[in-house]
Parts: structure tokens; C-alpha cells; sequence
């Protein structure tokens, strides 16, 4: 960020250093040391904490999100089976989400971390659902309510765990990164207590290959304060006894071809957005291409896991 080294493609780099796990090779550190207890003994995603967490990182500015995301700002991995372009895998991501959740005209739709409200104005254009959209980060929801249109979608600036009521389906994409290991049981009793009884909800979200308390310091510090990436372990242990797994669908691979576009489309059009300096631009770009590098290297995942309640009888028909 500083400017005191620089490499040729920042991604290739990192990807070498993971395929021979470097990170096992680090010496100790005192303050890597601290870092790890300070995760592992505080909850890092209280209520008051989630909210800063969230606008430090989505209230940073929607005219850089707006340069650098596809045409309905989707800010997740998008799903490249058949898609040439951003927009498409972006589009089709959504689409495959509608057809996992099976929905019908009429639904009430809840997408929790909902965004700049793309997947909600997609499924109410085009499966009729009735949505409801909310977020910690006001930037957010301000923008989502001005591109709504008059759609049927309210979006609700606030924590999960204060929301009420009842939805047919419920779906969180690149949420569930931002809960914490010490409140995924809390974030799934939520859900659950939301879901009609022949619900069904979809949870979209980079994952880690093992099971951790802890972030990567730097991301911790200047990108997603108080993330941590789920294991596929710790979201089977959160809802065990509590609600069927009917389907989990990895398209890691995916995610790299995103993050490489998103790190095309910026670089193309940083000028516009000079308020951005040096330092910051060196630091988005290595957070672009350090996610790019642990996808390729198959470091971390990119998981869609599909639930219904335990009284489900019906088997579950999986697409993609």
C-alpha cells in the first residue's frame, strides 16, 4: 500500500506462495499472536459492532461500486456456466438463486445483506415475488430504494437479529462472511424463526477449506472488519437437529473470474473517481487480486447451501 515493492501480477504471486502454504512456513509474531486471541475471545459482530463493520466497508463510496460492479451492482461471486460477460454470470447467478428457492408469483422473499437490491428487483421482475431487503449500510439501502422503481420490495436499514415476521423463502448472498464464527447459530435460529413452515432458504458465501476463529490481519484491518469465513463444518454444526441441508454447490472457480473482472473494470476507470488516492487504489487492487489467488489456488471456496425445515417430506430437486 506504501508503494515499498511492487510485482508484475500481484495475483500469480500470491497464488505461488499459497500452492506451497507459506503461511506454515511464517515465524511467530507477537501481533499476529494478539490478532488471533483478540478474535478468538471478543464477539467482533455484536449488533454495534456489525453496523460499523458493514459501513466500513459498503458506505466507502457508491460511485466507486458503481465502476467496478455489472450493471445491477451485484457484489458476489457470479455464476459462469454459460455467461461471456459480468453482466450475464451476474444475471444468471440470479437466476440460478430463483430456481434453487423454487419461487412463485406471490412469495414474500426476504434477502437478508441485501445489497444494492439486484436480486430482489430480478426476482420480482421475473418470478412476481413480494421482497423485503435489508442491511446495516445506509448507502446501500438509500440507493436500493431509488432504483427500485415501483416494484413491491421495501428495504430496511438494520441488524438481522431485530427483524420480525414470516417469509416463504429467505436467501443471504455474501452475508454470512460477516456474521462471526460465535454468532452463526445465533444468524441461522433467526432464519429459522422467520421461515413459513414449508420454507426453504438459500445462504450464499465464500467459505474456508477449515474451520477458524479468525481472519487474515490484513483483510481484518482495512477491508472486512470482523469477517470471518465459514467452514462448511461450522454452518453443518449451526443448523444440526434444526433444519434438512438439502444441497451445497461449490463454484469457487467462479469467483476468480469475477474478481479478475471487477479488477479490470476499476483500473479502467479510476480517473473518474479522484477522491481515491494511491495508497487506497494499491490497497484495493491487492485486495482484488489476493481474493483472485485464493480462489485459484483453491484456498477458499464459494458455497450455495440449501435448506428446509425438518418437516419437509418431498425430496429436493437440485439445479445449476
Amino acid at each position: 500500500m506504501d508503494g515499498w515493492w511492487d510485482v508484475e501480477s500481484i495475483d500469480q504471486f500470491l497464488t505461488k506462495l499459497l500452492e506451497i502454504n507459506v503461511l506454515d512456513k511464517a515465524p511467530f509474531s507477537i501481533s499476529l499472536v494478539g490478532h488471533a486471541v483478540k478474535s478468538t475471545v471478543l464477539n467482533r459482530q455484536t449488533k454495534a459492532r456489525a453496523t460499523a463493520n458493514a459501513k466500513h466497508h459498503y458506505n466507502i463510496g457508491n460511485d466507486l461500486y458503481a465502476r467496478m460492479l455489472d450493471k445491477e451492482m451485484a457484489y458476489s461471486c457470479g455464476y459462469w456456466k454459460s455467461a461471456k460477460t459480468l453482466d450475464q454470470a451476474q444475471i444468471a447467478k440470479f437466476d440460478l438463486i430463483c430456481r434453487k428457492l423454487a419461487l412463485k408469483p406471490g412469495m414474500k422473499l426476504l434477502d437478508i445483506g441485501c445489497g444494492w437490491g439486484g436480486l430482489l428487483r430480478y426476482a420480482a421482475k421475473n418470478y412476481g415475488i413480494i421482497g423485503t431487503g435489508i442491511s446495516p449500510a445506509d448507502n446501500q439501502i438509500e440507493l436500493a430504494r431509488a432504483k427500485n422503481g415501483k416494484l413491491k420490495i421495501e428495504y430496511l436499514q438494520m441488524d438481522y437479529r431485530d427483524l420480525s415476521g414470516k417469509f416463504d423463502r429467505i436467501v443471504s448472498v455474501g452475508m454470512m462472511e460477516h456474521v462471526g464464527p460465535k454468532n452463526l447459530e445465533t444468524f441461522f435460529d433467526k432464519c429459522i424463526s422467520l421461515l413459513a413452515p414449508d420454507g426453504m432458504m438459500l445462504h450464499h458465501t465464500i467459505a474456508s477449506n477449515e474451520t477458524k476463529q479468525v481472519t487474515d490481519p490484513f483483510f481484518d484491518r482495512y477491508i472486512f472488519p470482523g469477517g470471518v469465513l465459514p467452514s462448511l463444518a461450522q454452518i453443518s454444526e449451526a443448523v444440526e437437529k434444526k433444519v434438512i441441508i438439502e444441497d451445497v454447490h461449490n463454484f469457487g472457480p467462479d469467483y476468480e473470474k469475477t474478481l479478475l473482472a471487477w479488477y479490470a473494470n476499476i483500473n479502467k476507470r479510476w480517473r473518474e473517481i479522484p477522491n481515491y488516492d494511491e495508497r487506497f487504489r494499491r490497497m484495493w487492487n491487492y485486495y482484488l487480486l489476493s481474493s483472485a489467488a485464493g480462489f485459484r489456488a483453491r484456498h477458499i471456496q464459494l458455497l450455495q447451501v440449501v435448506f428446509r425445515p425438518m418437516t419437509s417430506r418431498s425430496a429436493y430437486k437440485a439445479v445449476r
